[in-house]
């Protein structure tokens, strides 16, 4: 994977919400889409069976599943997100994501603007 970023921030641009492989087969792969002050947005593609442990983001993060779906746990709760869903997690939520088929992951993450 390039580790360049899809779009850049001082341009008008579109692109794919697709991953540019066919297929994972084993792990998460990433990829940048859009990197600008206090705003990350990433894809991610999981492998069927792949998790993501428990862990807390300083921003606020919105996730939402591109394709296939997976189990989101937020605070200790598990949740079915499926395809065209949307979750808001506020900052310093636990959360953790296992992926029970291939799963396709827009992640935005919004932090203040550091002055």
């Amino acid at each position: 994977m390039k580790n360049s970023a899809l779009l850049t921030p001082d341009s008008p641009g579109s692109c794919p919400l697709e991953i540019p492989i066919d297929q994972v087969d084993h792990g998460i792969v990433s990829q940048s889409v859009l990197t600008a002050p206090g705003l990350r947005i990433t894809l991610f593609k999981f492998a069927p069976g792949q998790e993501l442990s428990e862990h807390t983001s300083t921003a606020r993060v919105l996730v939402q599943v591109i394709t296939g779906s997976c189990e989101f746990s937020v605070d200790g709760r598990v949740e079915l997100l499926t395809r065209g869903t949307l979750l808001h997690l506020p900052p310093s939520v636990p959360h953790a994501v296992r992926a029970p088929e291939a799963l396709t992951l827009l992640v935005i993450q919004s932090s203040a603007p550091k002055e």
